[in-house]
């Protein structure tokens, strides 16, 4: 039965939406932005010891002295442990995408309310958003509006939005029937009807509907620091990827701290107006004045800000490097090589392999200036025209091996594969042919055991004297989801399984990686990039596990940017 081409349909649907609505996006991207800004901007404004005190007494006049007391321990405690700068740009995110989410979903649950058929559209449109996981909506995320915080909140709207317009649609329609029979008699407009009667009576509901609103938003926060949004999810990612258990406690605990204290501030101010119909008449007036505070806000921190790197490269790409996964050796070397090269007020843009090249996909397309983390071999250099800048102080130090990792005990457990994998050795053109199948649209099983076929006589040298397995016995890959180590990995499985094994292959972040092998929890890894990108975790492991030398030479890190741009060193960029 030949497979349905949905990829490719969704593919060409996004496509088409980029090139015919960049003006939508930009324009989109400007309005959410700002609002982000803004919002961090009044919160970075206040002194934290004020705006604590703010927080204590709004939280005592809504609730009781319990809930300003928890306010008071927990923002003193987000402050003395360091995360206060952070947990405020999360507050912007969240604030942000629970504001659109309002003045969105708010008419749309009015009208699912008013109208049956726009209700029976919405209803299955709604299922989808909540049941879909989250990480799909990233990468059209980040194709539309770049890496950053505006795919953050856009995510975060598409899953957090639901609520909002289930609840006011399922309050509005609960509204007896005797007071709409009333409505109607005093010869009520359809629009008083709505403002006297309908929403005083489902405001509960809506108020319920944006209390799940905003933790939904609030629970984005991670997965959003994936494609670039900074904030407290961001600190929670990097201890994840490096397997730092106590910034990831600190971390998670700022994250709870924020989301009990939002959630008991939005469930007291819906108690407290759950017959609010003068309150309705008071929301213009509030919305007003959030609006001039944040605009002043916004206007003020922009004039007393620097605009980052002087240069013209600086400024033709708002001074940022757009870099992969927190914690990985190329990020620290591109740390280093901002302080290196004096590179004051630039930014590196943490999140992952993929929303990294997803962002230079975005940016050739339009021909517009990019400088990112890469390195070689990549499938990127073959699809697009791209160019390392000059490192003359080193900072990317030399080229690189990438190593074979094994377990301790897999030659005794399991001595085919150790012999097979202590053999495996290819040629960095090797690699590029499958990340091309894979990049072209080619599964990567399907590329890789493809690529087997074609190379019979190398993979022979691999297994030579090497005696098959009992059929179906397993072994353990762990890999990253890099797209050289998506190659490597899927072709050692594949030889793997021509020995008589049967492979399962582990993605995990690159942390999880080297301890799954140390812990024995997984069985080898040909994903070790040394001795640059992996060293933290190579010499923190490298006497639990067995090291089998390079099964590849000669890759190369470094910055990256298209040939088009008018750049050549990394000292330009000062």
């Amino acid at each position: 039965m030949p497979k349905l081409p949905l990829d490719s349909w969704i593919e060409s649907i996004v496509d088409w939406l980029g090139a015919n609505l960049s003006f939508l996006f930009d324009l989109l991207s400007a309005a959410i932005g700002g609002t982000v800004y803004a919002f961090s901007a009044f919160f970075h404004l206040l002194p934290p010891w004020l705006l604590i005190a703010l927080l204590v007494l709004l939280a005592y006049r809504l609730g009781r002295w319990t809930l300003a007391l928890f306010a008071l321990i927990g923002l003193l405690l987000i402050w003395n442990l360091g995360y206060w700068s952070p947990t405020m740009d999360t507050s912007a995110l969240v604030l942000t995408s629970s504001l659109v989410s309002i003045v969105l979903g708010v008419p749309l649950g009015i009208w699912c309310a008013a109208n049956p058929s726009v209700r029976g559209v919405l209803t299955p449109l709604l299922d989808f958003m909540q049941t879909m996981p989250a990480f799909v909506y990233l990468i059209p995320a980040v194709t539309f509006f770049g890496l950053g915080v505006v795919p953050g909140v856009i995510a975060s709207v598409i899953f957090a939005i639901p609520p909002t317009i289930r609840l006011t649609n399922l309050g509005i329609r609960q509204v007896p029937e005797d007071l709409i029979e009333a409505a109607d008699s005093f010869g009520s407009t359809p629009s008083q009807k709505l403002m006297q009667v309908q929403l005083p009576l489902a405001l509960p509901n809506m108020m319920a509907g944006i209390n799940q609103t905003i933790m939904l938003s609030l629970s984005m926060v991670v997965i959003a620091s994936m494609i670039g949004a900074q904030g407290i999810g961001a600190d929670v990612y990097r201890a994840v990827t490096q397997l730092n258990t106590g910034q990831g406690f600190e971390a998670g605990l700022a994250v709870v701290i924020l989301a009990i204290l939002l959630d008991r501030l939005s469930q007291r101010l819906a108690g407290r107006n759950s017959r609010g119909k003068s309150w309705l008449r008071r929301v213009p007036w509030i919305a007003a004045a959030v609006v001039v505070v944040l605009v002043a806000s916004g206007l003020y921190e922009s004039m007393r800000g620097g605009a980052g790197g002087s240069s013209g490269v600086a400024q033709s790409v708002n001074s940022r490097i757009i870099g992969i996964d927190p914690g990985s050796g190329l990020m620290k070397a591109a740390a280093q090589a901002i302080k290196d090269y004096d590179l004051a007020g630039w930014t590196l843009v943490e999140g992952s392999g993929t929303a990294m090249t997803a962002a230079l996909d975005k940016a050739y397309r339009s021909k517009e200036p990019i400088i990112v983390t890469g390195w070689t071999p990549h499938w990127m250099f073959i699809k697009y025209d791209l160019k390392y800048l000059d490192d003359p102080r080193g900072s990317f130090g030399g080229s690189e091996e990438i190593h074979t990792i094994a377990r301790k005990g897999l030659q005794a457990d399991l001595p085919s594969a150790y012999a097979f994998l202590d053999r495996f050795a290819w040629q960095a053109s090797d690699m590029e042919e499958v990340m091309n199948k894979i990049a072209d649209g080619a599964q990567p099983k399907d590329a890789a055991d493809a690529w087997v076929q074609e190379h019979a006589d190398l993979v022979a040298k691999w297994t030579e004297g090497i005696a098959p397995a009992p059929k179906g016995q397993k072994i353990k890959l762990a890999f990253v989801a890099w797209d050289s180590e998506i190659a490597s990995t899927n072709v050692v499985r594949s030889v793997l399984a021509k020995l008589g094994y049967s492979p399962e292959m582990l993605q995990v972040e690159i942390g999880p990686m080297w301890a799954g092998i140390a812990g024995g929890d997984a069985d080898a890894m040909v994903a070790a990039w040394l001795p640059t990108t992996s060293k933290d975790y190579y010499d923190k492991y490298k006497g639990q596990v067995d090291d089998l030398g390079a099964n590849l030479s000669g890759t190369k890190l470094g910055l990256v940017v298209p040939s088009y741009m008018d750049v050549q060193s990394i000292e330009d960029l000062k």
